[in-house]
């Protein structure tokens, strides 16, 4: 299945631990990294610093390829999150993350699902893409009350905080990659 930018997602269950990460070609690493961070540039980046001998130093190394990446490399892993509020479609490894980490909203009533789609649309009109937050361990209520004090958020500023929900998630994610976590 054709994943971000054109490449192929893995959609086995196939375990990847960090020493099978280590030991992945340069092409395989970077697809595994891609259901992390949708960023091409940061998979590269990061599948070219291997090996990596613990959690630790995985997250270091995305934090630094993180903090390079232009706006054009946060907007495509941008472009592979769905909505708040929106279940992620596929099998696939980050699908089912993606998920997992918005099981806040499940629970949500109409009126608040409801605001939770108005508000993705005002934020997307206003920021021109769709909201990110780190959404693990949160309520719908929570989520929206985020979005609802970052709509008043400058473009500057809201960047900053994208990147920041970005890391969050990511090192979730790479924890899940790696099992470690």
């Amino acid at each position: 299945m054709p994943g971000p930018g054109g490449c192929t997602a893995r959609t086995t269950d196939e375990e990847v631990t960090m020493e099978r990460l280590n030991a992945l070609s340069a092409v395989n690493a970077e697809n595994e990294l891609l259901t992390c961070c949708a960023s091409r540039r940061w998979a590269a980046a990061v599948a070219a610093g291997r090996p990596y001998g613990d959690l630790a130093g995985l997250r270091a190394a995305s934090a630094r390829a993180l903090a390079e990446l232009d706006w054009s490399d946060v907007a495509e892993a941008l472009a592979a999150h769905p909505r708040i509020g929106e279940r992620a479609a596929g099998q696939d490894r980050e699908a089912a993350w993606s998920r997992r980490e918005q099981a806040g909203v499940d629970d949500a009533g109409e009126a608040t699902r409801r605001a939770l789609l108005e508000g993705n649309k005002a934020y997307e009109e206003r920021f021109g893409h769709v909201y990110l937050i780190c959404a693990t361990g949160l309520g719908a209520g929570e989520m929206l009350a985020a979005l609802t004090r970052r709509l008043d958020n400058d473009a500057e500023t809201e960047r900053g905080v994208v990147r920041a929900e970005l890391a969050k998630i990511v090192d979730i994610r790479l924890a899940k990659l790696t099992e470690e976590g």
